[in-house]
């Protein structure tokens, strides 16, 4: 794909890198690791930026056109994670074993957010995905819950054109 992308040029996807820009900014806003204590690691900004692209593809998908959008984000998140696996030294040769395992810890995500959505167990969800069994107090915790269900509903009330322009709701 590298060499393909370096004789042809990044496939064009659209406004997708815009969305995915604001995917991973508000992933990175700093409020998630102080007042929610998200370790502030790789694995916990790993965590977090798919934590947030999750809330977005699960949006994405609940539109009948949402499905071409969805895909060219999630290969937004592919290039960025090859990019920044490459950029803490990991090598060709296992760089593809790494992002098998982190397009798993994703598609995990969609499935264990989707259900917790839907069922009650969203706080049970959080501290398994965000805290990787090292859950904080429960103020930190309250706070990451609240700042994600009020994502998901800011989400749910945008139309699917604000996403598809490549903004996230404010």
């Amino acid at each position: 794909m590298r060499m393909f992308q370096r004789l042809f040029g990044k496939p064009d996807r659209g406004t997708a890198p815009l969305l995915y820009n604001e995917v991973v900014a508000l992933g990175r806003a700093p409020h998630w690791y102080r007042e929610g204590k998200v370790p502030d690691t790789i694995d916990g900004r790993f965590d977090m930026i798919a934590a947030v692209l999750v809330l977005v593809l699960l949006r994405l998908e609940a539109e009948p056109e949402g499905e071409l959008p969805s895909t060219t984000l999630a290969e937004c998140f592919i290039d960025d994670m090859d990019g920044q696996l490459r950029e803490i030294g990991i090598g060709d040769v296992v760089v593809g074993k790494h992002m098998g395992k982190m397009m798993g810890m994703l598609g995990g995500r969609l499935g264990a957010f989707r259900t917790g959505l839907a069922d009650g167990s969203f706080r049970n969800v959080i501290e398994r995905n965000l805290y990787r069994g090292q859950v904080p107090d429960s103020a930190s915790l309250d706070h990451v819950e609240a700042q994600l269900l009020a994502l998901r509903a800011r989400l749910d009330a945008a139309p699917l054109s604000e996403l598809l322009a490549g903004a996230l709701p404010q």
